[in-house]
């Protein structure tokens, strides 16, 4: 068996690219999103492929469909997240 392994490292953040930054708004909209159902019961999450719309990518699978929207829903979440904070931190208190 071969494994790759790789590792990084950075003397500050890495700085994001406009492809991840369009990704990440792509992935924070949940319209962008589906549940598919698969043959042994479980029920499959996958985002739209932003280069091929009839191409989907699978994410996650879970028991139920409110489990699979709930992960969707969190995906979502974190990646609204990742989208507001490009810009630095934001401020949520001064002091005088």
């Amino acid at each position: 068996m071969t494994l790759y392994y790789q590792t990084h490292s950075w003397s500050s953040q890495p700085q994001v690219t406009e492809e991840t930054i369009k990704l990440w708004k792509h992935l924070s909209d949940k319209s962008n999103w589906r549940i598919v159902q698969l043959p042994n019961g479980f029920y499959q999450t996958e985002y739209q492929d932003l280069s091929n719309k009839d191409t989907w990518i699978d994410v996650t699978r879970r028991e139920t469909v409110d489990g699979a929207e709930t992960a969707i829903d969190k995906s979502v979440d974190h990646y609204f997240k990742k989208v507001e904070f490009i810009n630095g931190p934001k401020v949520v208190k001064t002091f005088k």
